[in-house]
């Protein structure tokens, strides 16, 4: 389709249906986040360091393989569009590979359970790869359009916040309403049919999607990476994100424990995720509206410090045992993050757009997959640090989550849960306030 009318809006269905991939982005993102490092150390009884390795491993592998897939894709040229195949084969991978994780079976001891859940979680992986970036290139080549691509990713995220709410609230109350590994395995299941739901939306939904015809970047994959690695600003953008991303990462890591070991309140888990990610559901659409008004890296900027002012501020209420503070605070963070996911995802398509302007060739998915393997090595590396966190304040893994545990792994938890991520999102502004790209490169 030509220039012209990838300049215009896109149809409210185009948006849709590219916006459901968000709900296997978003379930995949969230669970293993919240529910791995807890299976692990809780159900399985492995030692909260070595869980921890578990849970960072496999994406640390994706550091390696996005890269490559984003390469593979840059080169499709496939009549369906040029990255839509890869949704389809490796989200429905990753929708199986999910179910596997925690569906596997007693194995009779807690070194073979859990390297049954390394192999799995592997697996899950290597899917994912292949199906998100792929899909977090498209915006780049589906329009032109500066604004549009914040609209788009307004749809994107109010989707994903959504998907982040019924999959963040739901997956704890399957666990324990059936109780127990058969509570984990019926969870999962539950899970990976949300994520194949998600695969087809956004397949079938963006099979009338405009796309830029451009060569793939001359080269090999060392070649691309080099060019990319010369885009000050895209630089800046990832640097940012990722240290978000790790700080996001612990907080999703430490809900479990928060509500469990601290709060100790039934339902707590489902109340934190309304709390943190009701915001996004409403003011989505006017985090758009400013970043048209004052620009997406103010806009970036004002929900990261309202993000980490909520985190820093939850500190404060559980340090001083005010529950209902605490959910307040949590609100706060959900508020910034709506805004901190918003515009970072709708800078990266610039930072493609303008390198694709100067060169005429399309590493979108390179760019793309340097951005997811960033954005996976923080997330997976969140629950890690968190789980360092709990290794020095001594916390006590077990098989049935009944262990006692001593005042300093709860000091753990209010810290991994809240300081830590807080610290990590005001470091980040050092980046971003470097970051100098506007619609005038484009």
């Amino acid at each position: 389709m030509g220039g012209a009318q990838q300049a215009g809006a896109l149809s409210p269905g185009i948006r849709f249906g590219y916006a459901t991939g968000s709900v296997a982005t978003g379930a995949f993102g969230t669970v293993p986040g919240l529910m791995l490092l807890p299976f692990l150390t809780d159900s399985l009884g492995v030692a909260a360091i070595w869980a921890g390795l578990i849970v960072f491993a496999p994406k640390a592998w994706d550091v390696v393989l996005n890269p490559i897939a984003g390469r593979i894709s840059d080169r499709s040229t496939d009549p369906r569009g040029p990255r839509r195949p890869f949704l389809l084969r490796g989200g429905l991978a990753l929708a199986v590979c999910f179910a596997l994780l925690f569906v596997g079976p007693d194995l009779g001891s807690t070194l073979a359970d859990a390297l049954w859940v390394l192999l799995a979680f592997l697996a899950c992986a290597t899917a994912y790869a292949f199906f998100q970036v792929p899909y977090v290139s498209m915006p780049a080549e589906i329009t032109s359009s500066y604004d549009e691509r914040t609209r788009l990713m307004a749809w994107r995220v109010a989707v994903l916040a959504f998907t982040i709410l019924l999959a963040g609230a739901s997956a704890p109350a399957i666990r324990d309403a059936v109780g127990g590994r058969d509570g984990y395995r019926v969870m999962g299941v539950a899970m990976a049919v949300i994520i194949a739901i998600g695969v087809l939306g956004s397949y079938y939904g963006t099979r009338r999607a405009p796309f830029t015809a451009l060569d793939a970047g001359a080269g090999s994959v060392r070649d691309q990476l080099r060019v990319v690695a010369g885009a000050r600003d895209f630089r800046l953008l990832l640097t940012t994100f990722v240290l978000q991303a790790l700080a996001t990462g612990s907080m999703l890591a430490g809900v479990d424990y928060l509500a469990g070991d601290v709060l100790e309140r039934d339902g707590a888990s489902t109340i934190l995720f309304v709390c943190f990610v009701g915001p996004a559901l409403v003011l989505t659409p006017l985090w758009a509206r400013f970043g048209t008004r004052f620009g997406k890296r103010t806009g970036y900027l004002v929900s990261s410090v309202i993000l980490a002012g909520g985190a820093a501020l939850s500190a404060v209420a559980l340090l001083d045992s005010a529950a209902a503070l605490v959910f307040v605070a949590v609100a706060l963070v959900g508020v910034g993050y709506a805004g901190a996911q918003v515009f970072p995802m709708a800078m990266l398509p610039d930072a493609a757009a303008a390198d694709a302007k100067r060169t005429g060739e399309n590493r979108a998915g390179v760019f793309t997959g340097v951005w997811t393997a960033g954005e996976t090595l923080g997330l997976a590396a969140g629950p890690a640090l968190y789980a360092l966190v709990l290794a020095l304040g001594d916390y006590r893994s077990s098989t049935d989550g009944d262990a006692v545990q001593p005042d300093s792994a709860l000091t753990a938890i209010v810290l991994g849960f809240s300081l830590l991520p807080a610290l990590l999102t005001l470091i980040s502004l050092f980046w971003l306030s470097r970051y100098r790209l506007t619609e005038a490169d484009l």
